[in-house]
Order: C-alpha cells, then sequence, then structure tokens
C-alpha cells in the first residue's frame, strides 16, 4: 500500500469522491502544510495555521496508479482558483499535492505540464506541489462526513451532485458494489 495527499477544497467533497475508488482502501480528512502543530478545525478555519484541508489516502498501486489519483483530483476539482474553491475562500482551501516520494512529485509535475500544454483550464494552474509533512486527522465528526449525513443540505446540494459529475467520467474506476 502507498500512500498520497491531496488538498482540493473542503475535505468533506474530496473524500466523499476518493472513497469510492477501486484500490483506495482508506481515506482520513485532515490538514497538512502549516506551522501550527496538532491544529484544530477552528483554528484552521481562521486560516492562520497555513494548514491546507486534505485527505491522506492508503491506495493499492496494482489496483490504481497515481496518475490516476491525480486525474480524478484535477478532475474534481478547480486547480485554477488560488486559495479557493467555490464560496470557499482562504488558504486553507488551496489546491495542493503533498508528495510523498520522487516518483510523486515527478508525476504531479507532468501532469500539471500536460494539463497546461493541452489547455485543459481557461486559466493557469495554481496547484502547489510540496512534500508531505506533518499530517493531522481532522476531529471524528469531519471524518466519512458524506457518508454519515448524506441526507444534510450541503451533502445534497453540494457534494451529491460532484459525486454524480465524477461517475460519468471515471465510471470504470469506481468500486463495482457502489454502481448498482
Amino acid at each position: 500500500m502507498q500512500q498520497a495527499t491531496f488538498g482540493g477544497g473542503c475535505f468533506w467533497c474530496t473524500e466523499a469522491i476518493f472513497q469510492t475508488l477501486q484500490g483506495v482502501s482508506k481515506v482520513v480528512s485532515g490538514y497538512m502544510g502549516g506551522k501550527t502543530k496538532n491544529p484544530t478545525y477552528m483554528e484552521i478555519c481562521n486560516g492562520d495555521t497555513g494548514h491546507a484541508e486534505v485527505i491522506q489516502l492508503e491506495y493499492d498501486p496494482e489496483q490504481i496508479s497515481f496518475e490516476d489519483l491525480l486525474l480524478v483530483f484535477f478532475k474534481t476539482h478547480d486547480p485554477t482558483t488560488l486559495n479557493r474553491q467555490g464560496n470557499d475562500v482562504g488558504t486553507q482551501y488551496r489546491s495542493v499535492i503533498f508528495y510523498h516520494d520522487d516518483h510523486q512529485k515527478q508525476a504531479a509535475e507532468k501532469m500539471i505540464g500536460d494539463l497546461t500544454s493541452e489547455k485543459v483550464f481557461d486559466k493557469p494552474i495554481t496547484t502547489e506541489i510540496a512534500p508531505a509533512d506533518g499530517f493531522y486527522s481532522a476531529e471524528d465528526y469531519h471524518q466519512n462526513y458524506y457518508i454519515q449525513n448524506d441526507s444534510k443540505p450541503y451533502c445534497m446540494f453540494v457534494i451529491q451532485p460532484k459525486l454524480a459529475k465524477f461517475a460519468e467520467s471515471f465510471r470504470d474506476k469506481i468500486r463495482q458494489e457502489l454502481l448498482s
């Protein structure tokens, strides 16, 4: 098993998407990239700690490649808005890939280069690429948020449409038991 860490805005949305993927065995919402040790959600929300909301996942590279994870990451958020995703604004919502080894760093750089040269996005990609360091799990009520709260308005009006759009493009990567 290997690890990957992505920040693509609100971790509730990102977690819900990556939990559906074949080859992903664990997804934990948390914080990375800041200066405060053991930050809380309230500290993160103030934007003073420097952390991003992230997901850290474990995956089997024989079932899903890091490059496929990158494709999912770039397809499911806007990597062209600096420190923002939709209505969520602040450095904690920045687009970031925290790499765990040289392969991940090179793959992320190549993916951004390819997406840029192919003009996939209308604006420049602002996704940060940084070494993974100091992951802190978010509070328990943030874990498996969509699974436990799918009838809450945020889940119904923000996460469910994202999941539906995601399923259109990545049906072959979704766990079979979720497709029925």
